[in-house]
């Protein structure tokens, strides 16, 4: 019976005040919203990044660079450690320069329960040369099927078809912005020369435009059977194998798996791009600051205007108390009244924050292959936004009801 007496002097205070029970549910709102909407607008830049950097990069990747080793003409024979050795003219040989062993590699990798997919590259530098106009740039040799299932390319080729370059084994699909530069178009004839002077008339399949421009301003795709016979190589040579995982996050368990048995350097993209990572987490950490920070200070007028109720109802608070209501009584009465605010205010703001993202969601943007800003919605951010609401609010209302219920009713009542 209590319980509900208490429950009706709480929603009494509430209504008796509209004007500052709205102020209290609107910080609220505002808070939650702007959380809600700081963390999708976030977490949408963040995808709309990773999508771009993994058009043209794999999870994991496998290379060999480490292709010069000091040569000790000396040492090889005398390995002792009680030996000095003074070498002033020092040489350095080539021992080794890409994979030669990739079917082996592929095949350990494939039986990862982690991996997804692993395609072989075959990369290499050329001039691009059509007519007089002659451009460096770059030529990736590439297991067709394979990189279409890492990188999705056979969705970005706006002209001609990504599989046939099984089909035509001189077939080149060119970036969009050099095959601009190069003034060629599908069909047409284009001469490529390596840095060894080896020359190749190749025929233009396809082009294809990524979301990165300096992709498309100097690269081409080839078969990589035909990359391997420009450059003299046997049918079992890369210059790098990329790997794709499940959970893109969870390279390094992979990693620390994998590194033992092969003997090549074992990257992830963590490491290789540790400033798209640092980027990332800076943007999270930005948009978290400054959602809590909103709610910080709805937090603060909520406390406020609990204190003034308290000291506008000291009498009412001190009559109750002299008939027989507990200071337990007192503190439930005015924390049910921060719990309703802040479960309406919650409501109110997530509804908001849903409103204002998918109205920026329509804002025209278009740059870098978007249309719009990029929006995403994650679970976990409406959750946690419905519990700060909460928590906020709870101790904005705790302090102000611990007060009320330590009030002396015979000293108040007397004046």
């Amino acid at each position: 019976m209590k319980k509900s007496v208490n429950r009706q002097i709480a929603q009494v205070h509430l209504t008796s005040k509209w004007g500052q029970t709205v102020v209290a549910i609107l910080g609220v709102t505002f808070g939650v919203s702007i959380y809600i909407f700081m963390n999708s607008f976030m977490n949408g830049v963040n995808k709309t990044q990773d999508d771009m950097a993994f058009t043209s990069m794999s999870h994991i990747r496998i290379y060999n660079e480490d292709n010069v080793h000091p040569f000790n003409p000396v040492q090889s024979f005398y390995n002792s450690s009680q030996t000095l050795f003074n070498i002033r003219n020092r040489k350095s040989i080539q021992y080794s320069d890409g994979i030669k062993n990739t079917l082996g590699i592929i095949s350990f990798l494939e039986k990862q329960n982690e991996v997804t997919n692993v395609a072989c590259h075959l990369d290499f530098s050329v001039f691009f040369r059509s007519g007089s106009k002659k451009i460096n740039g770059l030529i990736s040799g590439v297991e067709v099927a394979n990189e279409d299932k890492i990188f999705n390319d056979s969705q970005k080729v706006i002209q001609g078809n990504w599989f046939d370059l099984n089909y035509r084994k001189s077939g080149i699909i060119l970036g969009k912005v050099l095959a601009e530069n190069l003034g060629v178009k599908v069909n047409d004839n284009i001469n490529i020369l390596t840095s060894d002077g080896i020359s190749k008339n190749l025929l233009v399949v396809g082009i294809i435009e990524t979301s990165i421009k300096e992709v498309d301003k100097s690269k081409a795709y080839i078969n990589i059977a035909s990359a391997r016979q420009i450059l003299s190589k046997n049918q079992d040579y890369a210059s790098d194998i990329l790997v794709n995982i499940k959970d893109k996050e969870k390279t390094e368990p992979l990693i620390k798996r994998i590194v033992p048995v092969i003997p090549y350097q074992v990257e992830s993209w963590q490491v290789a791009n540790q400033q798209l990572v640092a980027m990332t987490q800076i943007r999270n950490i930005l948009a978290i600051a400054v959602s809590l920070a909103i709610l910080l200070v709805a937090g603060f007028g909520i406390y406020n205007i609990m204190n003034m109720t308290i000291n506008e109802k000291i009498k009412e608070i001190a009559i109750l108390k002299a008939m027989g209501f507990s200071g337990g009584d007192i503190k439930t009465i005015f924390l049910s009244q921060a719990v309703i605010i802040g479960i309406v205010g919650d409501i109110l703001g997530v509804l908001l924050g849903y409103f204002i993202s998918m109205s920026v969601n329509q804002v025209p943007f278009e740059i870098a292959g978007l249309k719009t800003l990029p929006i995403q919605f994650s679970v976990e951010d409406f959750i946690l936004a419905i519990a700060f609401g909460v928590i906020t609010t709870l101790l904005a209302g705790y302090f102000p009801a611990s007060k009320a219920s330590k009030i002396d009713p015979v000293n108040i009542i007397r004046g």
